[in-house]
C-alpha cells in the first residue's frame, strides 16, 4: 500500500483550512511548556508532483514566494523525493528557539499555492517534528501530522530501539499526546486513520 493509498482513501480533498492548521502555533506551546516536548525547528508538506512544465513553474514561484518570506526568520526550503515518488518540501527555522509559526506561515503558503493553482488534489499532509526531553522517553522522534483530505491533525511516534528495518509505533504515547493537545487542536477522531508515515526525513 502507498502513501497517497493510506492517506487518501476514498475522502475528497476539504482544502488547506489554515484555520485547523495554525492549531499548531498554540498546542506546541503546551507541548514545550507543560510536557516537555520542544519543537526541533523542522517541518515539511507532501504532495503528489506533476511531470509537467507548469506544475514545475508552480513549485519554483512558490519556492521562491517561501524563500523571500522565510528571509527575515532565515527559514531555508529544501525538497527531497520519497521512494513512494512523493515529494517533501521541507522548511527549516534554525536556532535554539526555533519559530513553530513561521514554519506554519511557510507550509501554509505552499499549501494554497497549489490550491491555488489548480492542484489542490495533490496535497497530503504536513508534518512537524518534535523531541521528547524526557530522560527516561521511550521515543524521542514526535511527530504531528496534518492530513489535508481529512482536515485533521494526528500524533505519530516511531518506537525507539527498533532493530534495522523494524517499524513499530509508540501507540500508547501517541493517545498521551492526544490527552494533551486533543483540547487545543482538531484531531482526527478516527484512531484507524492515524496512519503512520515512515522514513519522514525530517
Amino acid at each position: 500500500m502507498g502513501l497517497r493509498d493510506i492517506l487518501t482513501g476514498r475522502h475528497e480533498l476539504k482544502g488547506p483550512a489554515p484555520d485547523r492548521l495554525f492549531a499548531i502555533t498554540t498546542a506546541y506551546v503546551t507541548l514545550q511548556s507543560a510536557h516537555a516536548i520542544d519543537p526541533t525547528g523542522v517541518a515539511a508538506i507532501v504532495f503528489q508532483a506533476l511531470a509537467t512544465s507548469e506544475f514545475d513553474e508552480t513549485l519554483t514561484e512558490m519556492e521562491a514566494v517561501v524563500k523571500s518570506a522565510g528571509q527575515e526568520s532565515a527559514t531555508s526550503v529544501s525538497t527531497q523525493d520519497d521512494s513512494y515518488g512523493y515529494r517533501w518540501m521541507v522548511l527549516r527555522s534554525p536556532g535554539d528557539a526555533p519559530s513553530v509559526e513561521d514554519l506554519a506561515v511557510g507550509i501554509n503558503a505552499v499549501a494554497g499555492s497549489i490550491e491555488t493553482a489548480g492542484y489542490g488534489e495533490r496535497l497530503l499532509c504536513a508534518v512537524f517534528g518534535f523531541a521528547d526531553q524526557h530522560a527516561d522517553a521511550q521515543a524521542k522522534r514526535i511527530y504531528l501530522i496534518y492530513n489535508y483530505k481529512r482536515g485533521f491533525w494526528y500524533p505519530f511516534v516511531p518506537a525507539a530501539g527498533a532493530g534495522e528495518g523494524e517499524q513499530q509505533r509508540a501507540t500508547e504515547r501517541e493517545l498521551q499526546i492526544k490527552a494533551q493537545i486533543g483540547s487545543e487542536m482538531p484531531i482526527e477522531p478516527e484512531i484507524e486513520r492515524w496512519f503512520p508515515l515512515w522514513g519522514i526525513p525530517i
